[in-house]
């Protein structure tokens, strides 16, 4: 069942005309809209959900198909971190995933028949390079592991020297002598491009871990080299409890009290989250009718600001963000009851936000570089605001539909006592 190849062999592969798409052709499919697109189709989504209902003669219509329209009178913002699917980023384990990479390429070269005099088989180095991350995993509690750490770094230096050198020169040698093998030019393009994005970033990746092991120098996260494989991925520093760092891409999300997402951005590098709600107001003047109706913006304590305040009192919206003083917070939560609710219904945002990641993004994207994780969460908030919205009409049919019955009892109801009277 799991092999295509042996399912379309044995002519099982045609039963009930059911056929499962190939991998290529799902991503295909997937990259046939663009983000901008994906975004126009869910504010046109969210206009659908919150438009009134029309009378027509005996006909009642709302575009999203609800009985009673969503009211976008209170929104809720939120940034999270959506975690990228890399390993934890040490430095000398980058090393080990250059070289696995480049000798996996020449592996690649090497049986099309091209050859380069090597001292030993390309996969015999991820050998050499296991043995010596082992070596390195074991200094940790050690005497003179400092010392031996530094040794240790020095070999793994002097390997994926070697290891460069003859990946570069089997690179040389298909690009001269590609019409030599039964690669096609893409295939030998992709093998090339795979050794060239090692190399390049190789020197970087030594020089990071010389700098933290030998040199003991702390490294800006701007400058490091968190994976070899995706440059769009940042240190996100947030100070919760089981996720003091996290490795990925900031996302923020604005839901409404109903559960639907609004608006939404993945920041392509990490920004303080105090200056994304400038950013978000002007992507909600884009929907008219939701701007409209917003009342109050509600946020917690890491996005508050003065400036923040004084933007949403410009912009006529009346300002829910959680004091980041424990004093200021007491004093208005007495004196606006309201601010409570609001406060309290928030906490839900982070329910929503674990919905979100957890289930339509399946916990963390596959998906590198930032233009593709982006077309995924763009298809992520259709699927998710779709499902809220069906959702909601089942609940309101269901409503609907015991409404009628019960009225339908009583007068059945009250038909039997006219009869028994």
């Amino acid at each position: 069942a799991d092999s295509t190849t042996l399912a379309w062999f044995l002519g099982t592969a045609d039963i009930e005309r059911v056929r499962s798409p190939s991998k290529s052709t799902v991503h295909r499919l997937g990259e046939q809209v663009d983000a901008a697109t994906l975004r126009r189709l869910n504010e046109l989504l969210t206009a659908a959900a919150i438009a009134p209902v029309i009378y027509l003669g005996e006909t009642v219509r709302q575009p999203a198909g609800l009985d009673i329209p969503m009211v976008p009178d209170n929104i809720y913002f939120d940034a999270t971190c959506l975690k990228a699917p890399i390993h934890l980023p040490t430095d000398w384990i980058l090393l080990r995933d250059a070289t696995r990479s480049l000798m996996l390429a020449t592996a690649s070269i090497r049986r099309t028949g091209l050859k380069v005099r090597m001292p030993q088989e390309p996969l015999v180095f991820l050998s050499d390079i296991n043995a010596l991350c082992m070596q390195m995993a074991s200094q940790r509690r050690r005497p003179d592991s400092k010392k031996n750490r530094k040794a240790t770094l020095r070999l793994m230096k002097k390997l994926t020297g070697k290891v460069a050198h003859h990946a570069r020169a089997h690179r040389d040698l298909l690009t001269a002598r590609r019409s030599d093998t039964a690669l096609s030019e893409k295939e030998a393009a992709q093998i090339i491009a795979r050794i060239d994005n090692i190399l390049t970033q190789l020197p970087g990746a030594i020089r990071q871990a010389h700098e933290r092991i030998i040199g003991g120098r702390p490294v800006p996260n701007g400058e490091k080299i968190l994976s070899l494989y995706d440059p769009d991925i940042d240190v996100i520093v947030r100070g919760k409890a089981g996720a003091e760092v996290e490795f990925g891409s900031k996302l923020w999300l604005g839901e409404l009290d109903s559960g639907l997402i609004v608006d939404y951005i993945l920041l392509q590098k990490n920004q303080d989250d105090t200056t994304l709600i400038a950013p978000a107001l002007e992507r909600l003047k884009t929907q008219s009718e939701l701007k409209a109706g917003l009342k109050t913006a509600f946020a917690d304590r890491g996005i508050h600001s003065a400036a923040n305040e004084k933007l949403l009192e410009a912009e006529g919206i009346t300002s829910g963000l959680c004091p980041r003083q424990p004093q200021v917070l007491a004093q208005r939560l007495q004196d606006e009851p309201w601010l409570r609710t609001g406060l309290k219904r928030r906490g839900a945002t982070e329910t929503r936000i674990a919905i979100f990641t957890n289930v339509f993004c399946q916990g963390q994207l596959r998906e590198k570089i930032h233009a593709h994780r982006e077309l995924a969460v763009g298809r992520a908030i259709l699927a998710h605001n779709l499902y809220v919205i069906a959702k909601l009409q089942i609940v309101q049919e269901k409503a609907t539909k015991q409404a009628s019955e019960a009225a339908i009892a009583k007068a059945l109801e009250r038909t039997q006592r006219r009869e028994a009277a």
